[in-house]
């Protein structure tokens, strides 16, 4: 496996939850999508400190903050998903007609 190889499975990973993330209408499937494009570029730091960097610590440590920004996001996103349902009971973005009540 190539690096190449690596950085066009991210990018196809970065595509596909850029799709789900503007396509879908349920909250759940827009926090999915946002998920598969962090784990997409978690891929291509992986990918670029595998065979690039040979080895140095700076690439695990980057990989590692950015899952942790993606646990801070999901524990924040659903929520905020969760506060939303028990005061409006809307669980897709098209039943939102406004933020302020």
């Amino acid at each position: 496996m190539t690096l190449v190889s690596v950085l066009i499975v991210a990018a196809a990973l970065i595509g596909i939850g850029l799709y789900g993330a503007l396509s879908q209408q349920s909250f759940v499937m827009l926090m999915m999508g946002l998920e598969l494009m962090l784990n997409g570029a978690i891929l291509a730091i992986v990918g670029f400190w595998a065979f690039s960097l040979g080895g140095a610590p700076e690439g695990q440590l980057l990989a590692i903050i950015v899952m942790a920004v993606m646990a801070v996001e999901m524990a924040v996103g659903f929520a905020l998903v969760v506060a939303v349902y028990r005061k409006r009971q809307a669980d897709m973005t098209e039943s939102l007609t406004e933020l302020r009540h």
